[in-house]
């Protein structure tokens, strides 16, 4: 009688996680975090388990990264310290598999019981005192940096669409306030589509809830009219994934500007709407699938909107370029580089303000998205729904993500 063999392993596969470089003295170690929130852990590892981890792909055997490991180090990583290793990333969530799968499946119910999604960064990213958060919003309106007095030249027109950062409020609400000062004297409607950039990735390229949002300036309701037809056309699909809603920031960020902007008493819904997908599944044949999906879900939420007859608003919370260390580039940036960057990035928003989606895509992939533009998708999105005459780039600014000088770049925009 032969004994049945047993079923290999699965092959270490890390999660979709974020890491930071960070410096201790004279050692360099990596910063790991889950960016779904899935997991509250982090994880602080040297730099040579950081180059056994970016192995964990799911195709690399043990052995196979051990040998990989000897050939870059000229030393042995021993079986005990690679078994230490797996468990450790395991407890906390860090690979996928069934206690990952577990966890999600319990997080996703508790998320659908929930009345409406909290907020996440008050306290945090902001202030979450109502008489402080005004305060705070009308700072970045006066401050410096923020946009001038003088009345826009778009002022009493119909708003089509902003872009404005999701960059930390504290440091870019500036930048935000430029956005949103065009909002503030602008005919606005009462419907706002957010379009946030989701940072943990999803699988079909949008996720959609039907959460009212809060704030520390009271609860923001969703369009349950124009939710409920988008469902009814064939929408339910892209509502699978609402648990990635849970600890975006993207969405959240905007809506206290929104109200700031449209004060207490103006009466707004929203769709709030998380977006990921790259400029490669537009063009690339083996990414037709994501890329139907894409068209799928734009050919939808346009016959809703037509539909219902609901103008609105669309807001893409979005970045543009992330260069340095932090986001994978060899070396810090300089400010030669920045520069560079600064100038291709506003030859690419050419393409936005003139509304052209398509070439704003190439212009992407043509550069192989070499600075990784983490608001693609958003703002790909906005351009295929918007009905504008124009597009403006209002500011343009970065932000600094670590001590190796690490980079991201935003812009605030607006299209009547």
């Amino acid at each position: 009688m032969t004994t049945p063999a047993k079923a290999p392993k699965p092959l270490p596969f890390l999660r979709n996680l974020q890491f930071s470089p960070i410096k201790d003295k004279d050692e360099q170690y990596m910063l790991l975090w889950d960016p779904t929130g899935l997991s509250q852990d982090k994880l602080v590892i040297p730099l040579n388990y950081f180059f056994i981890i970016q192995h964990f792909d799911g195709e690399h055997s043990l052995d196979e990264i051990a040998a990989l490991y000897l050939k870059r180090f000229g030393e042995f990583f021993l079986p005990d310290r690679m078994a230490t290793l797996i468990a450790d990333l395991d407890s906390k969530l860090f690979l996928e598999g069934e206690r990952v799968e577990s966890a999600k499946r319990d997080a996703q119910a508790a998320y659908r019981q929930t009345p409406l999604r909290q907020a996440a960064y008050a306290g945090k990213s902001y202030e979450a005192d109502r008489t402080k958060l005004l305060a705070q919003l009308e700072g970045f309106f006066t401050s410096k940096e923020g946009p001038d007095f003088k009345p826009s030249e778009n002022a009493g027109k119909p708003i089509k669409a902003l872009i404005a950062p999701h960059y930390e409020p504290k440091q870019a609400g500036p930048v935000y306030a430029w956005a949103y000062k065009e909002l503030k004297e602008a005919e606005a409607p009462d419907l706002f589509i957010i379009l946030g950039t989701c940072h943990a990735g999803l699988h079909n390229a949008f996720a959609v809830t039907d959460k009212d949002f809060e704030t520390p300036l009271g609860v923001v309701p969703v369009d349950r009219q124009v939710l409920d037809l988008f469902k009814k056309k064939g929408g339910t699909p892209f509502f699978e994934e609402d648990l990635s809603h849970r600890n975006e920031h993207a969405i959240e960020f905007q809506l206290p500007f929104i109200q700031h902007a449209l004060g207490s008493q103006r009466p707004f819904t929203i769709l709030p709407i998380l977006c990921s997908f790259p400029p490669a599944c537009l063009f690339d044949q083996e990414l037709k699938a994501l890329g139907d999906q894409v068209e799928t879900f734009i050919r939808l939420l346009k016959e809703t909107l037509e539909e219902t007859g609901k103008k609105a608003c669309i807001v893409a919370s979005a970045e543009l370029a992330h260069i340095g260390m932090r986001y994978g580039d060899p070396a810090p940036p300089t400010d030669f580089s920045f520069h560079k960057c600064m100038q291709t990035d506003l030859e690419m928003l050419k393409h936005v303000e003139e509304l052209n989606a398509d070439a704003f895509a190439q212009f992407i992939q043509k550069e192989g998205d070499s600075r990784r533009i983490s608001g693609f998708a958003a703002i790909y999105t906005l351009l295929k729904l918007v009905q504008a005459e124009k597009g403006q780039v209002l500011r343009y600014d970065r932000g600094i993500t670590d001590q190796y000088n690490s980079t991201v770049t935003y812009a605030s925009m607006a299209f009547f």
